[in-house]
């Protein structure tokens, strides 16, 4: 089956001269070591260094949430996924989450003439009620401000395994719909098969679905990377004469850890570096179609992360083999602690973002919509009042420090949900909020023995275990601990008063219905 193509209606042309392309790339469960010009030696990503040496490189950037749903709804809305009550990944019959009458950076783009895309991992829910995956797929992407979608409808390890375009399953037949089974189905259907994986690639969960069987055959893990490159370079030549934005949302590196067969084994970090590897050629390639079309000079092209490192087997077989999934910070997706949410962040524009340099601000994906807004100039004309989201472009720039000065952050447990103000972080409990396996079997380690497992410290921690006398919640100094080695809950009563105070004012305003 030949990958199609077809286009949403399309807004009015935008005028090319003075609206700057935008590519917005972002990668799942990137940790923050993940790159070598963040430190990595076990993998190599040459195309993303490349980014840095001519852009700025963020050391202090982080998502809303350390879980992914939540993460993208914060990114796409310039909202705190605390106002959806949305903690965790989507399930499989849920809605769509994004309310269709509010902004998002698509709709900001489309509001200025620019084509809009959305390309892989969408995992935000469709429809208005139950998702029962019939289609129509509606509203979805294209309802939120996406003149085309094409890609992963909800997340590379569970089911329907199956690519989405616009509102149609791809390969879809009406005779042979998607029927969805569920985990105690009793039936005499049988789930449509799926390729599978050796057990290191991490767990991928089984088809909760049966049908749809030209859909499924199509559906390839290992040619997903592929598809979704062609699908941008395919989409940046058809929109080069009018301006663009393209989310390009990677399912790269989220377990299973499925590179195509040519980059298997080129890493020092096992499947999980070779997934790296071929994500660092996703974006290779997507600079490379930038340049054949000469539109490279007028492209703001941002790369990060939706959360920090998960610790998977994948992720410990690379620890293993000695590569740093979140370099020496503390903690992993899911969890509070640093890990879980500070995630690389590259920013270029040629002649607007200085090359070659490094920034210690604080800048969050919630940023984004009021960033794009000011990009494309319409901060008179679309009220971003209802909106978390601080403008962040001067930062971008290096025309002026820090903007930001507070930001919540949010875990797995919502007794964890935590607020940042400059220098310090505080958590209103103990812990991370995250995952806490622990033995061969788990699926996701995290907390103190996740800590203990890769040899990282923290005061409240000992023999892989929380200590039974530390302090009701933590309070860290990122100025002088980045690594958050040290609680110091005790020390700072007054600062602990101060952002508990605030922490929950936040909660109170922001949870008002």
């Amino acid at each position: 089956m030949a990958l199609s193509y077809s286009s949403h209606a399309q807004t009015p042309k935008g005028d090319k001269k003075n609206s700057p392309n935008v590519i917005l790339i972002y990668a799942d469960d990137l940790g923050y070591g993940d790159l070598s010009c963040q430190g990595a030696t076990k993998v190599q990503t040459p195309n993303i260094d490349k980014l840095a040496t001519q852009g700025r490189r963020f050391t202090d950037a982080h998502t809303a949430s350390a879980v992914c749903t939540p993460s993208r709804y914060a990114l796409l809305t310039g909202e705190y996924p605390i106002r959806v009550d949305s903690w965790g990944p989507l399930r499989t019959l849920e809605k769509l989450l994004i309310d269709t009458s509010t902004l998002t950076i698509g709709k900001v783009f489309q509001k200025k003439g620019y084509a809009t895309a959305c390309l892989g991992k969408w995992h935000l829910g469709f429809g208005t009620d139950k998702n029962d995956w019939q289609v129509p797929l509606e509203p979805g992407p294209n309802e939120v401000g996406f003149d085309y979608y094409w890609g992963i409808p909800f997340v590379n390890s569970g089911s329907p395994f199956v690519y989405v375009e616009n509102k149609t399953v791809v390969g879809h037949d009406l005779n042979d719909p998607l029927v969805y089974l569920g985990r105690n189905y009793k039936g005499d259907l049988e789930p449509s098969p799926t390729p599978t994986f050796p057990k290191e690639a991490s767990k991928k969960s089984p088809n909760l679905f049966s049908g749809a069987r030209k859909a499924h055959e199509f559906y390839d893990d290992e040619k997903t990377g592929t598809y979704l490159t062609e699908k941008a370079t395919d989409w940046i030549s058809k929109n080069k004469e009018n301006p663009f934005f393209l989310y390009f949302a990677t399912t790269n590196i989220h377990h299973p850890f499925t590179p195509a067969p040519r980059f298997k084994g080129t890493s020092q970090a096992g499947l999980y570096g070779d997934y790296i590897h071929e994500l660092d050629w996703m974006v290779g390639e997507i600079v490379k179609s930038l340049e054949e079309n000469d539109l490279s000079e007028n492209t703001m092209i941002i790369f990060t992360s939706d959360n920090g490192a998960m610790l998977n087997l994948g992720g410990r077989i690379a620890i293993e083999k000695g590569h740093k999934i979140n370099g020496d910070l503390l903690g992993f997706k899911f969890g509070v602690w640093e890990g879980g949410h500070r995630v690389p962040f590259i920013v270029k524009w040629p002649g607007k973002v200085p090359e070659n340099t490094v920034s210690n601000q604080l800048i969050s994906t919630v940023d984004m919509l009021a960033t794009f807004t000011a990009l494309t100039h319409q901060e008179d004309s679309l009220s971003l009042d209802s909106k978390n989201s601080i403008n962040v472009l001067p930062v971008f720039m290096g025309t002026k420090e820090s903007v930001r000065e507070e930001l919540l952050l949010a875990p797995w447990r919502p007794k964890n949900l935590s607020l940042r103000q400059g220098k310090w972080m505080y958590i209103p409990a103990k812990g991370s909020g995250g995952f806490t396996g622990s033995k061969p079997e788990h699926h996701a380690w995290g907390g103190p023995a996740g800590v203990a497992f890769v040899g990282g410290k923290n005061s409240d921690i000992e023999n892989g275990k929380l200590k039974e006398d530390i302090p009701t919640a933590q309070l860290y100094d990122l100025e002088a601990d980045p690594n958050q080695t040290n609680n110091v809950y005790t020390e700072y009563p007054d600062v602990v008063t101060k952002m508990d105070a605030r922490l929950g004012e936040l909660k109170e305003n922001l949870t008002k219905k």
